[in-house]
């Protein structure tokens, strides 16, 4: 994101539109999004809020998490073996990941790619793909490159 004032405001506004209210933990969990680049888990989001305020509370965390993915703005999506990443699509659209599965990296996918897979599964087997909550697998270039 490129300024934390224009997603903080952003994330109010929607909260507003739904008779919420921007809280102090909510505030630090996006803020700490927003001064990250790429995909934290949960633990990293913690350590981040607790630079930012020391006086949330772990379980706020969680809380505003849960909170702020229910509402959109911020995206999580299950990596290897069960862990969790979240990262702000305030001003995106949630879109499908894929993660390396010798480094870890995780990379954004552009949001359509999976759309032809999606009707293909929703015509042939009537199951609707829900492809942003779970990456893909697969190998990096670099990691490719080591052989």
């Amino acid at each position: 994101m490129d300024d934390d004032g224009d997603v903080l405001g952003l994330v109010a506004a929607r909260l507003r539109a739904r008779g919420e209210r921007m809280t102090a933990p909510r505030r630090a969990v996006v803020t700490a999004l927003a001064s990250h680049e790429g995909h934290l888990g949960a633990e990293d989001v913690v350590q981040a809020v607790a630079g930012i305020d020391a006086g949330v509370h772990r379980a706020s965390v969680y809380r505003s998490l849960e909170a702020l993915s229910a509402l959109g703005v911020v995206q999580h999506v299950h990596v290897g073996h069960g862990a969790t990443a979240y990262h702000l699509v305030a001003a995106g659209a949630p879109h499908p990941h894929a993660q390396c599965r010798d480094c870890g990296a995780v990379v954004d996918l552009p949001p359509g790619v999976l759309d032809a897979v999606g009707r293909r599964l929703r015509r042939d087997s009537d199951f609707e793909l829900d492809a942003g909550h779970v990456a893909l697998s697969g190998r990096c270039a670099a990691c490719r490159g080591r052989g």
